[in-house]
């Protein structure tokens, strides 16, 4: 077996269903009071989103044990609430001030900015109650939570990342604000997905290690390609507003590099990528063939 005999395709459908299953088992539904917050809440997790991160999840347990281990679907979700919590926050008018997300009315235009707010916190506070729960030894249990807060946060993490990318508007970018900021904006999440999903599938030591690496090889990959993507998409195909990080003047990797550039170091770096996981053999063709995916998909 090897990542061209891989159906990419498939393998994202089938875990797309079973992160929806869980999705919708775990989000309260809209006769739950107060129905407006869980109606938003779904209008966001439910928009269309590929599930690429709990893929992701699914795929390093699989790289480490050889099967998809029972109940890991839950950190799946719980990853992808946090994920949607992020867009709906990136979304409002005091951030990205955008009202198309996956091609559908983002939350704040659907329900206004306090409830929209509020739908983000909710998901987020919801994720971390999945998270204390999941079906896998204590210490692998406490170490994800940790190892998720981390990604999420202020240092090296998603919402760090966050405030670089709103302080760098109108500014010239330099490679190393660039590299920041794309490591813990996009990529942290990414990267927490590939280890997250290796620790509750019994990943210790080295092997933690090699999934960390590329974890964040394919983070960086995957957030350059959002970025050729935003200047050569159009709006229907991205499903979001596309150009807005050029109107902005957002730091991004081809404002540096130029384009063609950015191609040839997203290739190389799914390449290195690739390299990290050798020791796991055939069990990581489905993984790797996930990080092409990320560095190639039109949308």
């Amino acid at each position: 077996m090897n990542t061209m005999n891989v159906d990419v395709k498939s393998l994202i459908n089938e875990g797309a269903e079973r992160t929806d299953h869980a999705l919708d088992a775990l989000i309260p539904s809209v006769d739950t009071v107060p129905a407006s917050i869980h109606g938003a809440m779904r209008h966001s997790v439910f928009a269309g989103g590929k599930r690429l991160r709990p893929v992701l999840v699914m795929q390093a347990a699989v790289a480490v044990s050889g099967s998809i281990p029972a109940g890991i679907e839950r950190l799946g979700a719980a990853i992808e609430m946090l994920h949607t919590y992020s867009l709906i926050h990136d979304d409002l008018p005091a951030l990205d001030n955008d009202d198309l997300r996956r091609g559908k009315p983002t939350c704040h235009v659907a329900f206004g900015e306090a409830i929209a707010i509020l739908a983000g916190d909710a998901l987020q506070t919801r994720a971390f109650e999945v998270l204390a729960g999941l079906e896998c030894p204590p210490a692998a249990t406490v170490e994800i939570i940790g190892l998720v807060a981390n990604a999420v946060g202020t240092v090296e993490g998603m919402i760090g990342g966050q405030v670089l990318d709103i302080e760098s508007e109108h500014k010239k970018p330099t490679p190393e604000l660039v590299d920041a900021i794309h490591r813990a904006k996009t990529g942290a999440l990414i990267r927490v997905s590939v280890v997250a999903g290796g620790v509750y599938a019994g990943a210790k030591g080295d092997d933690v290690k090699r999934l960390d690496l590329f974890g964040r090889k394919a983070g960086l990959a995957f957030q350059i390609a959002d970025d050729i993507l935003d200047m050569t998409a159009d709006s229907a195909t991205l499903g979001k507003t596309a150009g807005k990080d050029l109107a902005v003047e957002k730091a991004t990797w081809p404002a540096v590099y130029g384009i063609e550039q950015s191609k040839k170091d997203a290739a190389r770096l799914i390449d290195e990528a690739f390299a990290a996981l050798e020791p796991f053999g055939e069990r990581a063709d489905a993984l790797k063939a996930l990080a092409r995916f990320l560095v190639e998909r039109k949308n």
